[in-house]
């Protein structure tokens, strides 16, 4: 209660109304500006930033960018301060922030962190590509896992479960490809192992009713239990032969793989960076501009409204959910058959939990969760190359700023996120 009189109030407009203004924004901008300030500007370690676009491997050449960091730092402060007090203007107003502030302002404060913080490492200069890259090969389990969550609660079923389906289809690929040696059944495995814990979901939450949250939760643990059991009794009994699964080689596509920055991610993947990429197009046109699609998203938001026009309320959420665990099943394999070449305990790590954080961020939308997993993966990657580097910065801070972010966008710093309607709520036709 406190909170919401801190960062609302109710005041007449010239009608006599109530108007219910928000100021979280505004105070966001505020603080993040002011950061800014004293950080990048007055805090300039007055040293250069060097970006490389292109290294020695690309037959397309692109000069350095290198950027002060002093200039930066002030032009990057005056216009968050900017942009923080023009949304105290429109707030006061009774408008709410423009749509182009936030992005802006995003991109404004991401660069002015980066030119502060790649001046002040002892090695002043890192390769753009990479960075961008690696945050987009990271970033890719996320996008899997998001859109899993995407397709089970815009049907109206909630999946605390993504951890555990990714965890599955990890362990499932990387056993049943170390026996056949096979990186299809590998695939395939994954998809069966993570489709087997969405039909548990499915039928504790469709069928018997059960709380989705607590059953997501349970299954998460039963599924890091399961698997570090075999772990501990099969897999590592015999790494070499339930342990040592093949690794998808990368394709590269020629010329276009040479682009400066955008080539390395998108012409330069392995076959689930690229199916990644088709599956986001798939859930975004499925659910948007299908009647499957239209039908999902009416049972979602009102079930007893589908019900009444013929559509088969639970029997579409559970194919639902079935189908969530095949696009799951794809983001565990990419654990185990791209990234590493063998199974660990618990190897997931909680990023089915960033990927749930994710789907809220990304407001129930396909591109929008594929964006905000996005600033996961580059946030993740990030620290690496900052504790590389040798900054200042821990790499403890970097690893919490998607949460810092996610928790600022929840509370309504980019607008409510609302959840379809009945999102969670289980259907009992009458």
């Amino acid at each position: 209660m406190s909170h919401a009189l801190a960062t609302r109030s109710t005041e007449p407009d010239s009608t006599g109304r109530g108007v219910v203004r928000s100021w979280a924004a505004p105070i966001t901008y505020s603080l993040l500006g002011l950061v800014a300030l004293f950080g990048f500007a007055f805090g300039s370690p007055h040293a250069e930033a060097r970006f490389r676009i292109t290294d020695g491997s690309q037959k397309i050449s692109v000069p350095d960018l290198v950027l002060g960091t002093t200039i930066v730092g002030w032009a990057g402060a005056v216009i968050l301060l900017g942009i923080a007090a023009y949304s105290f203007v429109l707030v006061r107003a009774g408008r709410k922030p423009a749509r182009w502030m936030l992005p802006v302002f995003a991109a404004v404060f991401v660069i002015a962190f980066l030119v502060w913080v790649i001046g002040s490492a002892n090695t002043p200069n890192v390769y753009l590509s990479g960075l961008i890259a690696g945050s987009f090969t990271l970033a890719i389990p996320l996008i899997f896992g998001s859109l899993s969550g995407v397709l089970c609660e815009r049907a109206g079923v909630i999946n605390i479960a993504i951890e555990g389906q990714l965890l599955a289809g990890a362990f499932c690929a990387a056993i049943v490809g170390s026996m056949t040696g096979s990186l299809i059944a590998g695939v395939l495995a994954a998809v069966v192992g993570s489709v087997l814990v969405s039909m548990v979901l499915a039928v504790f939450a469709i069928k018997y009713l059960v709380n989705q949250v607590i059953v997501g939760v349970v299954l998460n643990v039963l599924v890091a239990g399961l698997t570090s059991f075999f772990f501990s009794t099969v897999m590592a009994a015999d790494a070499a032969k339930f342990n040592a699964p093949p690794s998808f080689e990368v394709i590269r596509i020629p010329l276009l793989a040479d682009i400066p920055i955008f080539g390395p991610i998108f012409f330069d993947q392995t076959i689930l960076g690229y199916g990644m990429y088709l599956a986001v197009f798939l859930v975004w046109f499925g659910l948007f501009k299908t009647r499957w699609g239209l039908r999902v998203r009416a049972v979602g938001e009102h079930p007893k409204a589908a019900d009444t026009v013929g559509i088969k309320v639970n029997a579409l959420r559970f194919w639902n959910v079935v189908l969530a665990g095949v696009v799951a099943g794809l983001g565990g394999a990419f654990f185990t058959l791209v990234t590493s070449s063998s199974f660990n305990k618990e190897m997931t790590a909680g990023q089915g939990f960033i990927a749930l954080a994710a789907l809220i961020f990304g407001r129930w939308n396909p591109i929008g969760a594929f964006f905000a997993a996005l600033l996961f993966g580059f946030s993740l990657n990030l620290s690496f190359v900052l504790t590389i580097l040798g900054t200042p910065v821990p790499s403890q801070l970097m690893q919490m700023l998607p949460y810092a972010v996610t928790i600022f966008a929840v509370a309504g710093l980019v607008g409510k996120s609302r959840p379809p309607a009945s999102n969670g709520i289980p259907y009992v036709k009458e």
